[in-house]
């Protein structure tokens, strides 16, 4: 199979070389750009300034420009948790809904702030870019916060406190004002996550080694922001609310998220800036549409095949280099197939380049990994909802004076991740890349490995504490510090997952693709959270409904450790999924997973793949 490039006169045909000598070819010649490039301190991803030339490493990006993103980051989480956390007890206890249908709501809107992510990525890629699509949605989520606000502090928008039994429900003109106001925090957030990180990424330069270690360095510190703020959203804001009322409890943060947004700005002298690439579902369409009017047309792949490509140093997706072909998902390959040299070869929907090809099938190789990993968001979701509930009904004095609010419990998990990110960077990270070899320790297939594999632990002491809390002959006097290991346990597979997929969708994306696929690993705790309400659905009228079911409004009654154990049940077998998947992984520089997570299912003693120490 080989790869056709025009030359000046786009319809005479052209010289023909075998796909991988001109790759090589390219690849040198790509690697003495980025020689000149360093050279001269300019970068050599394609990044600009803010007066729109090639950005200069001196003056720009590394971590000049990263605490400004990272700075955004904790007021929106601080302001996300400080919501997920207490908005059960809001709906509860403010606008009288039943237990289930308020974590069924929660789990709903946290589901669809996260699956948000990929309209955000679409309009970061194709029309926006990432810093302005961040500045947008950061202030469409301030709007959001100020009608949140807004609901807490007005009483005529809330019913009336329950004095009797049946409270009075909320109002529809209520309840509409309040999910507007939830709906657009959720647009936000869509908004702003899939680009914070990829823009964060952008102020690393890949083709500097120095500033690709500082990439994976901001990752894992970008990560420690996140706890940053959700530990201050479900400590300091959950004190607030608790003493101070619901108005102050959501002011606060709204009064935090707009501060983050003007120092968001301000950094804008100091930003790369990555140029959009235009819309990648045009291009991943264009490619399907190609391939099968090709194979209808009875085009066949093989020797003789003679496959398209631009004849010029960059790819023809705008600010995107070429890519190599590979041999995965050869049906594919039809798009860029050759069928007629004199006609028109720039319509894309007819003939396709290797690069655009190669970019789908980038996009179709991380699928399986995405789906593999979406079950562990189903019990994330149980972190802001029935894990709540549970420490709501314990003993959570802490001392004399001193009561933890029931919102301010997952700060257990909040703080695991702080200690364990800085330890994990500091001192696994050197011990394990001695051990094998990868500048990571690890690479991040192994690090989602590792992730999945304790959230089953994590689930079945859930289980087991909730089953000791039910039997206890005074529940209520139950000191809450036994959801501690429950807590840790998620909290240590989240670090080891969340940041393991910050590295993989970012490496394995192509040029055109890093928002998109960041927003796909996004979605799956969207989806998740779905997935964990439609589940509480089932289990609740399989079993007999809110009366008499698994999960009723009296915990005490319920039957929640059962609801437990299915989860870690799904989580050991989305575990071996997960192996198969992961070994099974072809990346797009054509490693197959099992080179890298090998030995997490090999004996000890037995010396293939980088794996192994973390299994000793």
């Amino acid at each position: 199979m080989e790869i056709m490039e025009p030359g000046g006169d786009p319809f005479e045909k052209s010289i023909i070389q075998p796909s991988m000598e001109k790759f090589v070819e390219e690849t040198k010649q790509n690697h003495e750009k980025e020689e000149i490039v360093s050279s001269t301190t300019l970068v050599g991803n394609g990044c600009v300034d803010i007066r729109g030339k090639v950005a200069d490493k001196q003056t720009t990006g590394g971590w000049k420009a990263a605490p400004f993103i990272i700075v955004n980051e904790v007021a929106e989480r601080l302001a996300f948790f400080a919501i997920a956390v207490n908005m059960v007890a809001y709906l509860v206890f403010e606008y009288h809904q039943s237990l289930p249908s308020a974590a069924t709501h929660v789990t709903d809107w946290i589901g669809a702030a996260y699956v948000l992510t990929l309209l955000g990525a679409f309009l970061a890629d194709t029309y926006l870019g990432r810093f302005l699509t961040i500045i947008i949605f950061s202030c469409i989520y301030a709007v959001g916060m100020v009608l949140l606000t807004l609901s807490a502090s007005i009483d005529s928008l809330r019913p009336p406190p329950c004095t009797a039994r049946p409270c009075t429900k909320a109002a529809d003109n209520q309840s509409a004002f309040l999910f507007v106001a939830l709906a657009l925090i959720a647009l936000g957030t869509g908004g702003i996550k899939p680009c914070v990180s990829s823009f964060g990424a952008d102020q690393f330069d890949e083709a500097d080694e120095k500033e690709v270690q500082k990439k994976y360095s901001f990752f894992n510190w970008f990560f420690f922001a996140i706890n940053i703020g959700a530990l201050l959203g479900i400590t300091l804001l959950v004190y607030i609310q608790d003493k101070k009322g619901w108005g102050w409890g959501f002011g606060v943060p709204t009064v935090a998220m707009v501060c983050s947004t003007v120092i968001l700005g301000a950094g804008i002298p100091y930003y790369r800036y990555q140029k959009p690439m235009g819309s990648p579902f045009t291009r991943f369409l264009q490619v399907i549409v190609a391939s099968v009017r090709n194979h209808f047309k009875g085009v066949r792949l093989g020797r003789e095949a003679v496959l398209y490509e631009v004849n010029t140093l960059e790819s023809d997706i705008f600010g995107a280099r070429k890519l190599a072909q590979t041999k995965q998902y050869r049906f594919l390959d039809m798009a860029a197939v050759v069928t007629d040299p004199e006609g028109n070869i720039k319509n894309r929907w007819r003939l396709c380049t290797v690069t655009q090809v190669e970019e789908f099938k980038s996009f179709v190789r991380i699928l399986p990994v995405w789906a593999s990993t979406i079950a562990l968001s189903i019990s994330f979701a149980q972190l802001s909802t029935f894990f709540i509930s549970q420490a709501t009904i314990m003993d959570r004095k802490l001392g004399p004076n001193f009561t933890i609010p029931a919102g301010s419990v997952p700060v257990f998990s909040a703080i695991n991740a702080l200690l364990l990110v800085p330890i994990y960077e500091k001192w696994m990270v050197p011990i394990l890349r001695k051990r094998t070899g990868h500048h990571r320790g690890i690479t991040s297939l192994q690090r989602m490995g590792v992730g999945l594999f304790v959230s089953i632990f994590a689930l079945a002491s859930a289980a087991l504490v909730e089953k000791k809390r039910r039997d206890h002959p005074k529940p209520s006097s139950m000191s809450v510090f036994w959801l501690l290991p429950q807590f840790f346990l998620i909290g240590s597979a989240e670090v080891f997952t969340y940041v393991g997929q910050l590295e993989f969708f970012y490496d394995e994306a192509t040029d055109g693709t890093r928002s998109i696929s960041s927003a796909m690993f996004l979605s799956e705790i969207g989806i998740g959270s779905w997935l964990s309400t439609a589940f509480v659905k089932i289990i609740e009228r399989a079993t007999g409904g809110d009366q008499k079911g698994w999960l009723r409004n009296d915990l005490n009654k319920s039957r929640l450790d059962y609801f437990y154990w299915i989860l870690t049940a799904i989580n050991a077998v989305n575990f071996l999924d997960y192996l198969w998947v992961a070994w099974r992984y072809k990346g797009k520089n054509g490693l197959e997973g099992s080179a890298r997570v090998k030995a997490m299912a090999e004996p000890a003693g037995y010396d293939k793949g980088e794996f192994q120490s973390v299994v000793l």
